[in-house]
Formats: structure tokens, C-alpha cells, sequence
């Protein structure tokens, strides 16, 4: 029986509601199960794969293995991206965006797996990057898949969507509130009854599905029972415009090395040089790699010393200026081992490598106020606190920051110091970066949908395909004779001049010719050259919606022609525009 029938019989009435409110809850219970059960997989077939290459290694056979393992582990992602995927599917939570926004919210199917197997490839062999954005874009995809095949509308297929990345981040870290908040953060869902409680029935689905299969196991797990001392306050503020400075700075060394490494055409020469990077980095700092997670918890439980304890340099670390220096250096060359993974060819997100940085500036800042200042500071919980505030930063998203921490400490103990901390690295970082990392590159090309309604309708608009490419066109040379028979033939009162080689010379309009066009005695005299005129503006294929708008406005026209590259496609028309604007609106709306 198919599966869709299967679910009718059951639910009958339920996923036939006019409105298809009922279905989108029912769908956002499976979709949620779904993220969680690929979230499950992920992170276990990482883990064996993982415990598997790295057993037996120890710093007396030179850590040579970690030189290889992340090169072998890319190139094989990198053959199964090219040859069998045969599509994009790094950065997975800017891939879900642009399909919300360019797509009408349709995710290729074979995303639903591909991610899995190229992030266990990627991470398993070494590659310093973290496994929750491809496990969102999979979580995504389910969405998308089982919104589409119900034939639910836009907006229900964009919110099951959303359902599947609450799912796998609350799937992955047990962490609903967190995961719901994400989806609302980062994937800037609209906020509102209808669409709040299916993403609460997925992420309390998911995690529910996730306790099931892992048992308490978490990827991050720190308890914190006791609160937080009022005098403290001062150097949360200090960490919150440290953590900022340090996702500004992260953002923009991520954004610019990866295009450095896009710049580098050939794949095979992209993947030695991200490779040898990665792999000289991981040998003097094993800390670097897979997702940094055991680094985190070895700062948490108080041992530091562990950190370098399988490096080459760890006789080095003897000195604590030395100690606190090669801390300093995990910060900066953190963004360089996540980059050169996905620069190199390898499947990934920067959750991880955040959250890794974060735990590190908020130990290093507890070790100089205490070292230096004499400040007692307990250390786990500036690590904590310095997670929540380089993810609010780099993902402009303070909330989801402010839940994930509380809910993986099992309590609000360090709610406040959470608070201020995310607020002020947020607050720094929007200082020098409107957007965050992982909505900079699509803004920049218009690909963006925000909370404003009229501007994800225009974002979600593509106007090239408005464009009217049936006009009759003339010379300059043609006579009136000439220009009468095209009117003739001819629904429409613009007539573009074009040369022999398609460049637009100007265009005639039907209005200046209506008085002579009967005049026969003036056929052969009056050629089009003597009646065209230049038009108020252009526009081109390469604009976006927001330029084309501005430039109708104005110029005050209703029609403009399209150039590409100056040569002529065709001409928009605003009422044509302004008419598709209205259907979109109707599909993005609420009902």
C-alpha cells in the first residue's frame, strides 16, 4: 500500500482539511521522528568512525596518522559529492535558505541522505567541522520531501521545513527549546500560533526519539546547580565584547578563506592545499581534530592540560605564558582548520567549530582575569558562557545561544550571565556585520528572506522569468512602410530597435505614430530612425529585484527594457510585476 494512502486511511479527515492546518500537525510529528532517527545516525556513525581510526594512537608514533586520515577522509567526500551526488550540498543551512527563497521551498530529495554519508566521511576521517548544519539541511530535506508529496501549499512546506531543522538540532542535542529557536532565529521563520506549535510537536518529538535511542548519552553534557555570584557580572559584560570581537573575527577569516580556497579552480590542487593545511594543523593540535566536543568537555571538567597532552609541543606548554599562548593560538587557527575542511573539498558546518572557539575565549578570558587580575573565576562556567556568546555573534542568534547552554546544563542556573554575555557579543558583532555567517553571501545577493513580509515576497520573486520576450523588433533603418506592418502583426504598442548584432538602439512607441501611421505618402520617407526614442532607463538580467523596483520608481515607466551584458532580451512590464507580487502574497501570507 502506498504510503500515502496509508495515512489516509488513518487519518481520513485529517490530512484533507481545507485549511491543512490538521495535516501539518500530524506530518510535524513524522518529520520530527524523521530528524531525530538521521540526527541518531549521524552522530553514531561519526563517533565509530572516529573511535575506529583514532584507537591505538599516541603521540610516541609521531600523530603521523593525523596527517592522512582528514586528506583521505576529503577525497573520498569529495569523489562522492562530485561523481554521485553530482550537486552542492556544503553549508547546509545557507543551502535551506536559498531554497525557501528561490526554490518555493523544494530541497532535492537526495538530501535527506547525502549529507550523512559525506559529513560521516568528512568528520569521521578528521575534518575540523561540525555536524549540525548538514544534519539541518537533512532534516530540512525530510521536511521538504514530506511537504511535497502531500502537495501541501508554500507556506506549510516552508514551516514542515522548519519542523525538520527543529528536529535535528533538538534531535542532536536533545535540546527542543533550542532547536525551535534556531529555526525561528536562522531560518527566519515567522513566529505565530499556527506555526509555533507544529515546530513544538517535531523538536519535543525529536528529542523525545533521540533520549529513546541514546539514552542519556549528549554530545555536550555539564551540570550546573549552583548560581551565579552578582560580583561576577562586570566580567561576563568584559567576556560578551571579547566573544564579539572574536565572531567578527571568525566570520570574516571563515568568509575570506573560503573564498581564497573557491578561487583555486582546479578541485584536485583545492584539495591538497586544504588538505596539507588541515593536516599539519591537526598534527601539532590534535585538539582540531573531528568537532573539537572532546576539548570542550575536557575544559569543562577542569583539564586543561589534556588539551595538549597528545601534541608534539605539549613539553612547550610547561610554562603557563606559553600554556596560555597556545590557547590563544587554538582561537585563531581553529578558523583556519574549518575552513581549509570545506575549502578542501569536505562536508560541514561552523555550529561546532563556534561553539568550539567560544569555549576556548571564555577559558582563556577566566585564566588571564584569574592569573593576572587575581579575580576568582570558575572556569566551566566561562566556557559555557563563552559558547553561548560567540554563536549568538557568529549566528546572530542570541536566543537560540541563551537556550542551548541552559538546557545542556541541565537548568537556568547561569540563565542571566547567559543573557548578558549573547546581548553584548550580539550587539558587538552587529556593529561591524549586519549579517550573520550564514545569511552574509545570499543577502549579498538578494537571495535573503527576512521577518519583513513585503521584502521575502520580493526576495522570493524571480522577476526574469516577468520578462516579455515576444515584442516585435525593428531597425533603425526600417521605414514607416516597415514599422506599420510589425504594428500589424503586433499585440503590443512598444516596439524595440535592435541592430544586426541584437544591440538595443532605442524604441518606438505606438502613441508617437498613431497620427502618420495611415499616411501612405509618408511610408517610404520616414524611417524608424526619425521616430524612436531613447528609453528613461535599463535594466539588467544581473539586478536584483530591489534595483529593478527603485529604477520603475524612478523613472517613473511602466515598461524597460532588459539587456544582458547590453545586448537586448526582452521588456518588464511594473503591472506585470506588481500582479505576480500579488499571487506570491496570497501563497506567503497567512490564511
Amino acid at each position: 500500500m502506498p504510503v500515502k494512502s496509508f495515512f489516509k486511511r488513518i487519518f481520513g479527515k485529517y490530512l484533507t482539511d481545507a485549511d491543512q492546518t490538521r495535516t501539518v500537525y500530524i506530518l510535524s510529528f513524522a518529520v520530527g521522528f524523521l530528524s531525530a532517527l538521521a540526527a541518531a545516525i549521524l552522530k553514531n556513525t561519526i563517533h565509530y568512525t572516529n573511535k575506529i581510526l583514532t584507537e591505538g594512537i599516541t603521540p610516541e608514533s609521531g600523530n603521523y596518522f593525523y596527517l592522512a586520515y582528514p586528506f583521505f577522509g576529503m577525497l573520498v567526500t569529495l569523489l562522492f559529492v562530485r561523481y554521485l551526488v553530482r550537486d552542492n550540498i556544503g553549508h547546509g543551512v545557507s543551502r535551506v535558505l536559498y531554497s525557501i527563497s528561490r526554490r518555493k521551498s523544494r530541497i532535492r530529495p537526495h538530501n535527506t541522505w547525502t549529507s550523512i554519508v559525506a559529513t560521516t566521511l568528512t568528520i569521521g576521517f578528521g575534518g575540523s567541522v561540525g555536524a549540525e548544519a548538514p544534519i539541518v539541511l537533512t532534516g530540512s530535506s525530510i521536511g521538504s520531501a514530506v511537504g511535497n508529496y502531500f502537495k501541501l501549499n508554500y507556506r506549510n512546506v516552508t514551516l514542515l521545513i522548519g519542523c525538520g531543522a527543529a528536529g535535528a538540532i533538538a534531535g542532536i542535542f536533545k535540546a527542543p527549546i533550542a532547536g525551535i529557536i534556531f529555526t525561528l532565529e536562522v531560518l527566519l521563520l515567522d513566529l505565530t500560533l499556527s506555526s509555533i506549535v507544529p515546530l513544538l510537536i517535531s523538536g519535543v518529538t525529536a528529542a523525545t526519539v533521540a533520549y529513546f535511542l541514546m539514552g542519556d548519552g549528549v554530545l555536550l553534557s555539564f551540570n550546573i546547580t549552583e548560581s551565579f555570584y552578582i560580583r561576577n557580572i562586570p566580567w561576563y559584560v568584559i567576556l560578551g565584547i571579547v566573544s564579539g570581537f572574536v565572531s567578527v573575527f571568525f566570520s570574516k577569516m571563515t568568509l575570506f578563506l573560503e573564498g581564497k580556497y573557491e578561487k583555486i579552480k582546479n578541485v584536485y590542487i583545492r584539495l591538497a592545499a586544504g588538505g596539507t593545511v588541515l593536516g599539519i594543523l591537526i598534527y601539532f593540535f590534535p585538539a582540531f581534530y573531528g568537532e573539537g566536543y572532546e576539548t570542550i568537555m575536557s575544559l569543562l571538567q577542569g583539564d586543561s592540560a589534556v588539551v595538549f597532552s597528545d601534541s608534539p609541543i605539549s613539553r612547550m606548554s610547561e610554562s603557563y605564558l606559553i600554556f596560555l599562548i597556545f590557547f590563544i593560538g587554538l582561537v585563531f587557527l581553529k578558523v583556519a582548520a574549518s575552513s581549509s575542511t570545506n575549502g578542501a573539498g569536505g562536508v560541514g558546518g561552523i555550529f561546532a567549530p563556534t561553539l568550539f572557539i567560544g569555549g576556548v575565549t571564555g577559558f582563556v578570558v577566566a585564566s588571564i582575569l584569574g592569573r593576572f587580575a587575581g579575580i576568582e573565576i570558575p572556569d566551566n562556567r566561562f566556557v559555557l558562557v563563552g559558547m553561548a556568546g560567540t554563536m549568538a555573534g557568529v549566528m546572530h542568534a542570541p536566543l537560540t545561544a541563551i537556550f542551548l547552554i541552559a538546557e545542556i546544563t541541565g537548568g537556568y542556573a547561569l540563565l542571566i550571565p547567559l543573557i548578558i554575555t549573547s546581548t553584548i557579543a550580539y550587539i558587538t558583532t552587529r556593529a561591524f556585520e549586519r549579517h550573520s555567517i550564514y545569511h552574509v553571501q545570499l543577502a549579498e545577493r538578494g537571495d535573503l528572506i527576512t521577518h519583513d513580509k513585503d521584502k521575502a515576497v520580493l526576495t522570493m520573486m524571480d522577476w526574469k522569468k516577468e520578462i516579455e520576450r515576444d515584442l516585435v523588433k525593428v531597425r533603425k533603418n526600417d521605414t514607416l512602410g516597415d514599422l506599420v506592418k510589425a504594428i500589424s502583426v503586433s499585440r503590443r504598442n512598444v516596439f524595440p530597435v535592435v541592430d544586426e548584432y541584437n544591440i538595443l538602439q532605442g524604441v518606438v512607441l505606438l502613441d508617437d505614430v498613431r497620427e502618420i501611421m495611415f499616411k501612405s505618402e509618408l511610408y517610404d520617407s520616414v524611417t524608424v530612425r526619425n521616430l524612436m526614442v531613447i528609453p528613461p532607463s535599463y535594466l539588467d538580467v544581473s539586478e536584483s529585484i530591489e534595483t529593478v523596483m527603485s529604477t520603475f520608481e524612478k523613472t517613473g515607466a511602466w515598461n524597460l527594457p532588459v539587456l544582458d551584458k547590453g545586448f537586448y532580451v526582452g521588456f518588464l512590464s511594473k503591472s506585470r510585476i506588481y500582479a505576480t507580487y500579488r499571487e506570491l502574497l496570497v501563497q506567503f501570507s497567512e490564511e
